[in-house]
């Protein structure tokens, strides 16, 4: 309690001035609650609104890819330079260290690997996200896929009743099958798709007029670095992504399989936040890995 001997009443009151103006710097997050916003501004740098993010899910299909047979050796390396770790449930409990004070995008839908017929998925317990204190929550959408759009969707509004529920964000994941178009008609469909049922972060590709689907998605994309591309091709595409609206990145193997990939994951950085163009942060990333 109080120590009420010596209470003074307030004097300072600054009449007249008008009270402080509180912007948020994540796209579409004004009007959300505050647990919600606070753990938006972990994932989003608050300087810069923007984000690095390091995915490492791959093995919830994959299995041990290259560059995640041993987590305990490849990613922790790396955890100081990522700004938010996107990973399964199996290996935030066994593998990540409690201590890295980093916050989690959980992979929260599992189902179907490459060994069968890819996203048929189903959700996870709300549970085990509060219980793991996660910052976000991934759902992914086969938006196109006659079989499971309709399943995939209502994953992510289902999801989205539970993170709304708790003030846990949702990051709507685009998926890309053999019979979809990549370019920006398809990806602005499925972004706006996944905003529009209340994912809080669209996770997709960069494509010529990716300006477009940036600008018609209500709420922060990131890039999906997709398959392994030389150091500087993944670098001059962080760079037009960023240009071109997106507000970060989530890169998996162009960083774990790169030839440095501290290196390659601090250059990435750079051109996120420092705007660094392709050719300087390819530079650092040549000084960082020799």
């Amino acid at each position: 309690m109080a120590d009420l001997d010596d209470l003074r009443e307030g004097s300072n009151f600054e009449i007249g001035m008008a009270a402080g103006q509180q912007e948020y710097h994540v796209k579409g997050g004004a009007n959300l609650p505050w647990g919600m916003k606070d753990r938006l501004s972990r994932i989003f740098n608050p300087k810069t609104g923007r984000t690095v993010m390091l995915a490492f899910d791959h093995g919830f299909i994959m299995g041990p890819t290259s560059g995640l047979e041993r987590i305990d050796l490849s990613i922790i390396p790396l955890i100081e330079y990522a700004d938010c770790l996107m990973c399964t449930r199996g290996i935030l409990q066994s593998v990540i260290p409690p201590n890295t004070n980093k916050p989690i995008c959980l992979r929260s839908d599992a189902g179907t690997t490459i060994l069968t017929e890819l996203n048929d998925n189903v959700l996870i317990d709300i549970e085990d996200v509060i219980r793991m204190n996660v910052s976000a929550m991934a759902v992914m959408l086969s938006i196109g896929d006659p079989v499971f759009e309709a399943k995939t969707v209502a994953n992510l509004y289902k999801a989205v009743d539970m993170g709304s529920r708790y003030n846990i964000p949702v990051m709507g994941v685009t998926a890309v099958g053999k019979q979809m178009t990549r370019d920006a008609r398809y990806f602005g469909l499925a972004s706006r798709i996944c905003a529009e049922n209340g994912a809080n972060i669209v996770k997709t590709y960069y494509c010529e007029g990716f300006e477009k689907v940036a600008a018609a998605c209500p709420v922060p994309v990131v890039i999906a670095g997709g398959k392994k591309l030389p150091e500087k091709e993944a670098l001059e595409l962080c760079y037009k992504a960023i240009n071109d609206g997106a507000s970060g990145v989530d890169m998996g193997r162009n960083v774990f399989q790169s030839t440095s990939p501290a290196a390659m994951i601090q250059a990435v950085h750079a051109v996120v936040h420092n705007n660094l163009t392709p050719e300087q942060a390819y530079e650092l990333f040549k000084e960082a890995g020799s």
